[in-house]
């Protein structure tokens, strides 16, 4: 992208107005008078507009659950040519039948540089998954490298909601609701089937993105901890309405994802030219440098789930379709307890990645677990700390210890995560990962009678 368009995005992206909480009911209009009074659907809409409903949850669900946003647009959505298969490029969707899950611990550096030209969309690519995209069931994890902003086209993914990590320079989520500014150390969401174009605020930009097939993340039920700790509602922030009005711009190719497979068509507008909406099914961004981490003040690491930001709802209560959860600043003060994570096998899958710094149960540097990396211990594989941090938090002196070099995160997931072939032939793969363990030496010995 150029540095005039680079300037173009950030000026864009300057002041932003949000409106905040998570699961509101928002509403927003950028021309006085665009939201209708008292109705959704009038005989005639305000100024000529068309009102539309998006549904992101059956009509029939739950009040608690139900999500839906009306649309006050300067088109309906209908109004579009055919869509014909495009190619996928290095995006692929569950079900993963070119491979089996596999049990070994596996650990990537970062994506290398992309190629000139190469944006959001194109920059995807596919490490792994689990479930089914038809059944709406499972999540995928892909990791995104781009140079370049979104030009003349938007993207939607009919299969699943998308929470976008940014590691690396900033980007603008232009929206059919409006803009989103995310950094990072920011998370974005954009809802299934939410229409939205991806500018970089810097020349280039790299990340991790969630692909959540099943039910909408919600923020996590708090239980015994009360009514207030981990990721606050407030702190959600939605977009206010901004639309496009390009009759005169020329086309715009609108990418759909439609059960595994990329879709195209060109359009003589915007697909963005929603000018008023309401609802609660809205994209919407949040600091995770704001979340309340909880943890032990007496002794014992609490276990990763404390630490969660939103969860994927399953059938089974408490266990998510995907969880996402992150290791932000925090105190450690725990008396006699090992600090960093324990050792364990988990029946869960998760994946882990950093934004910044270094993680506090491994080690950082060349051919160590470094942002923009991402390691995969599926269910009931062994991990932990590494050789390295276990003997220095075996014997450290017990002070209280401020972590807050590092900013990490995980999806975790109720299914296995099946790598793709890119992902298990990657340059990028450490092949030596499991010689982090290595060296953990025997200290049992037995009494003497």
């Amino acid at each position: 992208m150029s540095g005039t368009g680079n300037e173009q995005a950030r000026k864009a992206a300057e002041g932003l107005a949000y409106s905040a909480g998570f699961g509101n009911e928002h509403s927003s209009e950028a021309v006085p008078g665009a939201l209708p009074e008292g109705r959704n659907s009038p005989q005639r809409a305000p100024l000529g507009l068309y009102a539309e409903q998006l549904s992101g949850t059956a009509f029939t669900e739950p009040r608690h659950s139900n999500r839906r946003s009306w649309l006050y647009r300067i088109r309906p959505s209908a109004a579009h040519p055919p869509f014909t298969r495009t190619g996928n490029g290095h995006l692929a969707s569950a079900p993963f039948a070119d491979a089996v899950p596999d049990p070994n611990r596996l650990r990537w550096d970062p994506l290398p540089e992309p190629a000139e030209g190469t944006d959001f969309l194109a920059g995807l690519w596919t490490l792994g998954g689990n479930g089914d995209v038809t059944q709406r069931a499972g999540m995928a994890v892909h990791l995104y490298a781009a140079n370049a902003s979104m030009t003349d086209r938007v993207f939607s993914d009919s299969d699943g909601e998308l929470l976008i990590v940014p590691e690396r320079g900033g980007l603008l989520l232009r929206t059919e609701f409006g803009l989103l500014r995310a950094e990072p150390g920011h998370v974005a969401l954009i809802p299934r089937g939410v229409r939205f174009r991806v500018e970089l605020l810097d020349a280039g930009a790299r990340g991790y993105v969630c692909e959540n097939y099943g039910q909408p993340f919600v923020l996590p039920d708090l239980g015994p901890i009360g009514a207030n700790g981990l990721a606050n509602a407030r702190d959600f922030l939605a977009p206010v309405a901004a639309y496009e009005d390009s009759d005169d711009a020329g086309p715009v190719e609108v990418v759909n994802k439609f059960c595994g497979n990329l879709w195209t068509a060109t359009y003589d507008h915007s697909p963005l030219d929603v000018v008023a909406w309401h609802g609660n099914l809205v994209p919407y961004v949040y600091d995770l440098r704001r979340f309340n981490v909880l943890g032990s003040i007496s002794y014992d690491h609490p276990d990763p789930s404390i630490f969660t930001v939103l969860t994927s709802p399953s059938d089974t209560p408490g266990l998510a379709g995907v969880d996402f959860v992150v290791f932000a600043p925090r105190w450690l003060v725990g008396e006699d307890t090992f600090r960093p994570p324990y050792f364990h096998r988990n029946v869960m899958s998760e994946y882990m990645g950093l934004i910044e710094g270094a993680y506090d149960a491994k080690a950082a540097g060349k051919g160590g677990f470094v942002p923009g990396g991402g390691s995969l211990h599926n269910m009931m594989s062994a991990h932990g700390p590494d050789r390295d941090t276990f003997d220095k938090a075996s014997t450290a002196e017990l002070k209280p210890q401020k972590v807050d070099d590092g900013l990490a995160f995980m999806f975790e997931t109720r299914w296995p995560v099946t790598a793709t072939e890119q992902a298990r032939t990657a340059g990028h793969l450490q092949t030596r990962y499991d010689d982090v363990w290595q060296g953990l030496e025997r200290h049992f010995r037995q009494p003497r009678p």
